[in-house]
């Protein structure tokens, strides 16, 4: 059978290698450099070498280098991840304030302008050729703001975290006020003592997660996350349409009630806790560097299908929730699980919510952990090769942040502590305030902004900063009030 290819000498040895590793080693090779394709094979007599190669060292078998990095719907869930954390439980008490339709419809709106400032911040990260938030802010806004900013991921990020671990202890553990997963299937026991869970939890589960250095190897167990809200939202959505058909469930409110000072000042304090709920942009850029094949567009439309799946999920665990439980809706709702629904199999079906949503904080935890840690680097280390080329670095923080969220955990009484301060100030700064400053001052250096989004850059700085004042000083009110 006749062939273009010359038989190759005994003693002579053949080099296979990719692309960029012949550019890299030998410069006098052609561009045709030997890689092993169905289409791309070069004669023998027709490589060139350089007498430094040392030839014993390099692979026999080459494959093509493969694209690497995160796809559309691996990028979703674990922007999605970001998102629906601690805060969907805190929504159905949102409800018993706001009432059934104003909720419903600030869930929605404040999804769309969470869409939208994203939006912006990849637009301005890719334009100023930022890698972290905090680049893109300095760039904008120069060195102080972005360690305002980084402050900022820091204490909303920890916040969190302490919240997640809080949540994990009441629930198998039990409060004072509810009864723990594990005193109702063993009884009385060391397990009963909710900081000896939490440790056994970060030790056991967390730990291994959080030592993962890219947050692309965290895909898998985000879209499993992301999973099991689904299933809390369908089971509490099972029971309040079957109580709702019995005739179980009092007619809801609809609308805020202003007859009261406290419905006012409840009224003050939820809605930073509504504006928290979106809150993910300082996970955005470490996403958008792990795409396979990053561009704005990718990101955005990741950002539009993690919006509609968060505004789907939040309504219906805020209307399911308030339904099935009315004014006796807890800040934190899993903790009304603890109790019989009044439907059959009841018992079983507490078990897989509250169980089913500890696992779900659980793969949680380490995605909001990974930007913690970065930020942190970023601020302790400035100047430092990056985190990723340094695993005792990487290691090392890991260990002493969650020791320090789990000391937080231990001293912190309830999410609705947290989840008010962090709301009213980082949560809001970061989803808001930062976006709409970085588009209006980096839109003169680029294609600048049409009228409609100028528009909406004002609107939500404008509305961030209104926000902020009134969910702090409300919060400060309530516990003035509290106290007296």
């Amino acid at each position: 059978m006749g062939s273009n290819y010359t038989q190759i000498p005994k003693d002579s040895f053949v080099e296979l290698e990719l692309r960029d590793q012949i550019g890299s080693q030998n410069p006098k090779s052609k561009e045709t450099s030997p890689i092993f394709k169905s289409d791309d094979f070069v004669k023998s007599d027709e490589l060139e070498y350089d007498d430094d190669i040392d030839f014993d060292n390099l692979p026999l078998v080459i494959v093509k280098n493969q694209p690497s990095g995160s796809g559309i719907y691996g990028a979703v869930f674990n922007l999605a991840t970001s998102v629906i954390g601690a805060g969907i439980m805190a929504l159905p008490a949102t409800m018993k304030v706001l009432g059934l339709v104003v909720g419903v419809v600030l869930i929605f709106l404040m999804g769309v302008l969470s869409e939208i400032s994203v939006e912006l911040l990849v637009r301005f990260a890719v334009q100023s050729k930022s890698n972290s938030y905090g680049e893109v802010v300095q760039h904008a806004l120069g060195k102080p703001a972005r360690i305002v900013s980084e402050i900022c991921i820091v204490v909303n990020n920890a916040g969190v975290l302490v919240v997640y671990l809080i949540i994990i202890g009441d629930v198998m553990s039990g409060s004072l006020r509810h009864v723990g997963v594990f005193d109702q299937w063993l009884g009385n026991g060391f397990w009963d003592h909710r900081k000896l869970v939490i440790l056994i939890v970060i030790v056991l589960f967390l730990a291994p997660l959080c030592a993962l250095d890219k947050i692309d190897s965290l895909s898998t167990t985000s879209a499993a996350s992301v999973a099991l809200a689904v299933v809390f939202v369908m089971v509490a959505f099972f029971v309040a349409f079957i109580k709702l058909v019995e005739g179980k469930i009092d007619a809801p409110r609809l609308a805020p009630d202003f007859g009261s000072k406290k419905a006012v000042l409840d009224l003050l304090v939820v809605i930073p806790i509504m504006s928290n709920a979106y809150v993910c942009h300082f996970n955005v850029q470490p996403i958008y560097n792990e795409l396979e094949d990053p561009s704005p567009k990718k990101m955005n439309k990741v950002g539009r299908l993690t919006t509609v799946l968060c505004v789907m999920i939040y309504a219906s665990t805020a209307i399911a929730g308030y339904l099935l439980f009315g004014d006796g809706t807890e800040s934190d709702i899993l903790t009304n699980f603890d109790k019989p629904l009044g439907i059959r199999f009841s018992t079983a079906l507490t078990y897989i919510v509250r169980v089913g949503y500890v696992l779900h904080l659980v793969l949680v935890f380490p995605v909001i952990h990974f930007s913690l840690r970065q930020t942190v680097d970023a601020l302790a280390f400035d100047g430092k090769a990056p985190l990723s080329e340094s695993r005792v670095r990487c290691l090392a923080l890991t260990f002493v942040l969650l020791a320090l969220v789990y000391l937080g955990s231990t001293m912190i009484p309830s999410i609705w502590t947290a989840f008010k301060f962090t709301g009213a100030t980082t949560a809001v700064s970061l989803g808001f305030t930062f976006p709409a400053l970085i588009a209006l001052r980096l839109s003169s250096q680029g294609p600048g902004l049409t009228s409609r989004e100028r528009f909406l850059a004002w609107l939500m700085l404008s509305l961030a900063v209104m926000v902020s004042v009134v969910g702090v000083i409300g919060n400060l009110y309530s516990m003035r009030s509290k106290s007296d």
